[in-house]
């Protein structure tokens, strides 16, 4: 892509995230989502693979349903209340939708099954973008209308993102979908806490995203992309690979790591408000997700050289 096109498309990505973030009204907010994603498009569909094409028309239907969804909301909610103010979302039925969709554009279980397929289409440096900016913008509006969803549906669909991010990330050697699911698994927490404290949750996914970074980056440097390619890593970067090592613990929320802070303040959360259940629930699915992130430092861990 020629550096005209990237300047455009890079500003196009940070102006539409920017334009939702700060906007008070929907019809606003729903232009900057679709500035967004037509601008991650091209992105997406750069590797002239036949898996990149599959991947970017699999991203653009599951985002363009997900508008819809948000307008069709926005536009009941507006002719119940006359308002197409974000905070006036006071509709029930306009308000499950929204959250459905809003679902919908970050990846969340039930409706998650485009991420991982979208993120093994796409190069590892796209796969960062999916994983961590596009989810800003979908997250600061949910924490708009944090107040007018019903408790029950985020923490139902926040335990069932952890049980899927856990699950679904065991069975896999390619790199990319273990992340996904491992966003997967955060973005649970992170839908689950919203209910009880909004700005826990963001603060849960900003950790996410700073622990994300870097293994993606380091991941690029070195060019893995299975558990395979993992295992050889060490002869050419020992202490890259070691870092990938560490931040999979920290993101699987392992103390003495970072990842653990949020983990914690959320179980402490739920405890306060005498949901014992769903926190041993929620504590319940964080180790079956332990388990394939101890299964990638395993990888690193014990199979290096005897020197």
């Amino acid at each position: 892509i020629n550096p005209t096109s990237i300047t455009i498309i890079t500003l196009s990505i940070i102006m539409g995230t920017i334009m939702t973030m700060s906007s008070s009204n929907w019809l606003m907010a729903w232009i900057g989502l679709e500035l967004n994603m037509l601008a991650i498009l091209p992105i997406i569909s750069k590797p002239k693979t036949t898996r990149a094409s599959e991947a970017t028309i699999k991203y653009f239907l599951t985002q363009a349903i997900a508008s819809a969804m948000m307008l069709l909301s926005s536009t009941t909610n507006a002719w119940q209340t006359g308002s197409w103010d974000i905070l006036e979302l006071k509709n029930k039925f306009s308000t499950t939708i929204m959250t459905l969709s809003l679902m919908m554009k970050m990846g969340a279980a039930p409706i998650h099954f485009w991420l991982p397929e979208v993120l093994q289409g796409t190069t590892l440096q796209t796969a960062l973008l999916i994983t961590t900016w596009q989810k800003l913008a979908p997250i600061s509006l949910m924490y708009m209308i944090s107040n007018n969803i019903q408790p029950a549906l985020l923490m139902s669909a926040g335990i069932l993102s952890m049980i899927v991010g856990g699950l679904g990330g065991i069975n896999q050697t390619q790199l990319r979908k273990t992340m996904a699911y491992s966003s997967i698994n955060n973005l649970g927490w992170t839908i689950m806490i919203m209910a009880l404290s909004p700005n826990l949750a963001v603060m849960n996914i900003f950790i996410y995203m700073i622990m994300t970074t870097p293994i993606f980056l380091m991941m690029t440097s070195t060019s893995t992309k299975t558990l395979q390619n993992l295992t050889t890593t060490w002869t050419t970067s020992t202490a890259t690979t070691l870092s990938i090592a560490l931040l999979m613990l920290s993101t699987s929320g392992l103390p003495p790591f970072t990842g653990f802070l949020p983990k914690m303040l959320a179980l402490n959360e739920l405890i306060t408000q005498k949901l014992t259940t769903l926190a041993t629930l929620a504590i319940m699915t964080s180790l079956v997700s332990l388990l394939f992130y101890l299964r990638i430092t395993y990888l690193i861990m014990v199979l290096t050289s005897p020197m």
